[in-house]
């Protein structure tokens, strides 16, 4: 008879690992007992040898769905004898601490949805149905261990149905801390100046949503807008109600089926439309595309999303609409709201309705938005369904405390600990007073339910000035730590190595703008990255910006910028007031007053961004004067080219300056005005003016790559998000016999920047 003690870390808690170990240890007829160490699970078990080791194995093979083993180690103690009579779960102990983790909030299982919609079922249309499968973890723990006492579950205490499915270990809600019925469970509402009695307020909420009303829906981790879509008055009205009169929104079909009716999908974006995980993903319309143009405005593609909660799926049930906006209900910049009475002050004039329920959200948690560049997955927003589940950073750090706090405006953190990195959730802007409360709360949580109670390392941008910067200096004073300022591209290249788990790469790091480390403002970089340390060998060519961040709203100021000098001033002047004074905010006067600032440099900051130019060249187009949300000009260029034809080839050029070679974009653009003097289709100039400049950036990455003897390439920034540059980069390098390598579980944007500042801190302390 032997003895021995396991602890197991890894997604354990909430995911019904401690019942599958009650009945792994009882088909085996095994003694001992089970628990929550803090954030590991410890089995204390006696028996035969052999009979341990084949528990281990049974355990290790018949693991919970959602749950996942990052280690199991094997303590094998001293027996003098039985000591255990049968096999226990015991209460919840908080005297030990890992590195184990709360599971994200999953979608709702298939077991949960047929009670649900099962007439003679007592959770019959209970839209806070579910088990130890499925339903929300991430969004309403407050501490660990994972217990119900520390979740918003504590105000519903369970009825005496519920009790005994919570305390029998063979039933699927054993300890299923969000597990409630409509005995005892939260309760939903529909609300406008008061509560509105309705026998079925999802019913009716469906209703006035099909009527044309906006309503405010209180869901998992936040709150959502939603309108019909199949008529434009409604989705104008919700527009003109955000003052979000471009933006695309995000829509949810009630099921694979009716998304089909209105885009085209592959298989792989089925299996991650209909995944657990439940993301918003990023599809191309078909030809039978029927919803209103106002849900998309000017965009090939549009962002589908399928019912994650009971209550979702119930609110379909009641509709024939093939799909409801489902945007995020905040104010700009600002984070999601989550409280019943902010959501009914801070709407009020916005939404018509409110679908309110009355369980606390303790942390938010947008949707996660992916899309798919060929056949390749691309995080664009990485929260709800993959929060809080970590990265694995054995390889670099298992020893170090890291808090990487990222940019300033697509922000998340991370904490890196005991070898295991936690990126946020999406926080946002955090120029946003509102929304720098959020991150410096979501620290807070994420540092509580890891049990981190100091870090070694603080990490942030190199930029001085960002809000994330000056949390950052005053969090490494607090901690008594070293602070590690990290250059916004070399963050962009170090999360790129970390997904694909290789040491040195040529990044083409290309986006809207970056902190350069000779105070310059990048965005179209060729960098060696090892490590801790990176070089700059090539860029795009540096260009002024007349009037400087004015540039980014009103590209058209890019324009003029990158034309100077390249044509004379008179023609310069009449190109703008003769085909673009629209496009200015003051008209011809003002682009009087640009020419003055580009002569005397006046308010005049120098760019490499690939952003400002894939802007500029869609305002050369006329496809877009003025940016009103993130990326749109550059989004609606990429759709432009999308229904262009591969007709038209625009010559790049590649010259050096100070030993650093540069693709020359003003040349660029001047090709795009002469094919649009010569009268060429749009579409067809766009789709060229997107292959010169994936080309060139193509080009100078391998000549880079030739040059210090790296054979892997990759690409990151927010212009790897379009389809047709990341495949025409790709494809043009692994011609060229390169290995080319792009996020796979990490985004290419800003939303793992803070991930790689992390890993540049660990290899820094390391000397790597």
């Amino acid at each position: 008879m032997e003895k021995a003690r396991i602890l197991v870390q890894g997604i354990v808690q909430g995911v019904g690992f401690r019942p599958t170990v009650y009945r792994v240890a009882h088909g085996l007829n095994i003694n001992g007992y089970v628990r929550n160490l803090g954030n590991i699970v410890e089995i204390v078990i006696e028996g035969q040898n052999n009979k341990i080791n084949e528990f281990i194995t049974s355990l290790q093979n018949n693991k919970p769905p959602i749950s996942e083993i990052n280690s199991l180690e094997v303590e094998w103690l001293d027996h003098k004898g039985q000591e255990f009579n049968d096999f226990r779960i015991l209460e919840s102990s908080k005297n030990f601490s890992g590195s184990s983790v709360i599971p994200p909030d999953i979608a709702t299982c298939d077991n949960c949805l047929e009670e649900v919609f099962e007439v003679s079922n007592r959770r019959h249309n209970y839209p806070f149905t579910a088990c130890t499968d499925c339903g929300p973890r991430f969004t309403v723990i407050s501490s660990v261990p994972y217990d119900r006492i520390r979740t918003s579950m504590k105000s519903f205490p369970l009825c005496e149905d519920c009790e005994v499915e919570y305390a029998n270990p063979k039933d699927r809600r054993y300890h299923a801390e969000a597990s409630c019925c409509p005995v005892c469970g939260p309760k939903v509402f529909l609300y406008r100046e008061n509560v509105i009695d309705s026998e079925n307020p999802i019913k009716k909420a469906a209703e006035l949503i099909d009527e044309g009303n906006i309503l405010a829906i209180k869901g998992i981790g936040g709150t959502h807008l939603v309108v019909k879509t199949t008529e434009d008055g409604p989705v104008e009205k919700l527009r003109k109600r955000l003052g979000r009169y471009n933006q695309p929104f995000a829509c949810m079909s009630k099921d694979l089926k009716t998304v089909q009716t209105f885009t085209d999908i592959s298989g792989s974006e089925k299996n991650v439309l209909e995944s657990r995980r439940r993301p918003i993903v990023v599809l191309n319309k078909n030809n039978g595309y029927m919803l209103s143009p106002s849900v998309s405005p000017y965009l090939h593609n549009l962002g589908v999303m399928l019912p994650y909660s009971a209550l979702q799926h119930l609110l379909f049930t009641y509709t024939n609409e093939p799909a409801y906006i489902m945007t995020s209900a905040n104010m700009p910049g600002e984070p999601m709201l989550i409280d019943n009475r902010e959501i009914t002050s801070k709407l009020n004039g916005i939404a018509d309705y409110y679908l309110l329920h009355d369980r606390e959200i303790i942390n938010r948690c947008d949707d996660s938005v992916v899309r798919f560049r060929g056949n390749e997955m691309a995080f664009i927003r990485r929260s709800r369904g993959y929060v809080p589940e970590p990265y694995d950073f054995a390889r670099i750090s298992e020893d170090l405390n890291v808090l990487a706090l990222g940019p300033e405006i697509d922000v998340t953190f991370s904490l890196l600990k005991e070898g295991k990195c936690y990126v946020s959730q999406h926080i946002g802007d955090t120029t946003k007073y509102e929304t720098f409360r959020y991150l410096q709360e979501a620290v807070n949580h994420m540092m509580d339910i890891t049990r981190t109670g100091s870090v070694d390392v603080v990490a942030c941008d190199l930029h001085p000035m960002f809000f994330t910067t000056k949390l950052a200096e005053d969090m490494s004073q607090d901690f008594e730590s070293e602070i590690v300022r990290v250059q916004h591209h070399h963050a962009h290249a170090a999360s790129l190595c970390v997904d694909n788990n290789i040491e040195e790469v040529i990044c083409i790091a290309a986006d809207g703008v970056g902190y350069g480390d000779d105070g310059t403002a990048w965005g179209g970089e060729i960098l060696l990255s090892h490590g801790s340390s990176y070089e700059r060998l090539a860029s795009l060519m540096p260009q002024p910006m007349a009037g400087g961040d004015l540039t980014t709203k009103y590209p058209v100021r890019m324009f003029m910028s990158m034309l100077y000098n390249h044509i004379g001033d008179d023609e310069l002047v009449g190109l703008m007031k003769t085909g673009y004074s629209h496009f200015f905010k003051h008209g011809e006067r003002e682009i009087d007053l640009v020419l003055k600032q580009l002569q005397k440099g006046f308010n005049t900051n120098t760019t490499t961004s690939t952003g400002r130019v894939l802007d500029t060249i869609s305002t050369a187009l006329r496809i877009c004067g003025e940016r009103t949300y993130e990326g749109e000009c550059a989004m609606k260029l990429e759709s432009a080219a999308f229904y262009g034809e591969n007709t038209l080839k625009i010559p790049y050029e590649i010259g050096t300056n100070r030993g650093k070679d540069f693709l020359n974009t003003s040349n660029i653009l001047i090709s795009v005005l002469e094919l649009i003097e010569k009268g060429e289709k749009m579409q067809n100039i766009a789709r060229a003016a997107q292959n010169a400049i994936a080309f060139g950036l193509a080009e100078m990455a391998i000549k880079a790559a030739e040059n210090v003897g790296v054979k892997v390439i990759g690409g990151s920034g927010g212009v790897f998000y379009n389809e047709a540059i990341s495949v025409a980069i790709r494809n043009t390098v692994e011609s060229a016999g390169y290995t080319f390598v792009q996020h796979k579980n990490s985004c290419a944007g800003d939303g793992s920047v803070s991930m790689g500042q992390a890993a540049i801190a660990a290899w820094k302390s390391q000397g790597i």
